[in-house]
């Protein structure tokens, strides 16, 4: 079974040692990783440290404002090192007049990334599941309004009071791709297999539905690399 790793989970490394945290991630096991930043790399010394450390871009975290305000430049340098998924960490979504700016860019800018062979996704928390302050759900209006897919962040949706599995087959179509993580009901993250959301059930779901497995585990206890260690390994105990 193949994992990636969301690479924000080992930041407090990646900004000053982005070549090495490649290298230590394929050392574990992952097979491939989705960036959250650049950090003033070149796109060609991108690809140089994933080809070195044998794995593969499944996908970005890229503010929606990259895309918007400097497409061109964006779409080049994701084509450089090969990405073809960009998805959107989150955006400020708490009123309708926002809402609505939002699903405009959307609608403007996925047609003409897929284009490009780019397909645009949008990553949950949990307050795309709860009213803003204009009393819409946020997750439901993208889903009815616009035709982008979804990085289902499993754990936000079970933060949420949601069950991510069913969410996960409703949304099948429209998912390629979920963060498998762990945590409790108060929004504490932990390491895969130390907290009380249903890691397992989640796994065996996206298997079953074809959909790719990215890690993610944002506590950086003790450290970056030692947290996604102790995801690997648990995972590879379930195999």
């Amino acid at each position: 079974m193949e994992y990636g790793l969301q690479l924000y989970s080992i930041r407090d490394i990646t900004d000053k040692q982005m070549e090495y945290s490649l290298h230590k991630v394929a050392e574990m096991g992952y097979s491939f990783v989705e960036f959250a930043g650049f950090f003033g790399i070149p796109a060609a010394k991108i690809k140089e440290m994933l080809a070195s450390a044998g794995l593969r871009v499944s996908g970005t975290h890229t503010g929606w404002q990259e895309v918007a305000h400097d497409f061109e430049k964006t779409v080049a340098y994701h084509t450089e090192i090969g990405n073809k998924n960009i998805i959107i960490p989150g955006a400020d979504l708490s009123d309708k007049q926002k809402v609505d700016d939002f699903i405009d860019m959307v609608n403007e800018f996925g047609p003409k990334l897929a284009e490009r062979g780019i397909t645009l996704h949008f990553h949950n928390h949990s307050g795309e599941f709860k009213p803003n302050k204009d009393g819409q759900i946020v997750h439901e209006e993208l889903e009815r309004r616009t035709n982008i897919f979804f990085e289902l962040d499993t754990y936000w949706v079970y933060n949420a009071e949601l069950d991510p599995i069913a969410l996960m087959e409703r949304l099948a179509p429209r998912v390629r791709v979920i963060h498998l993580k762990d945590g409790n009901e108060k929004g504490e993250g932990f390491a895969l297999g130390e907290g009380s959301a249903p890691v397992k059930a989640v796994r065996e779901k996206a298997i079953a539905l074809g959909m790719e497995m990215v890690v993610e585990s944002e506590t950086l206890k003790p450290d970056g690399l030692s947290e996604v260690k102790r995801c690997i390994d648990f995972l590879k105990t379930l195999n």
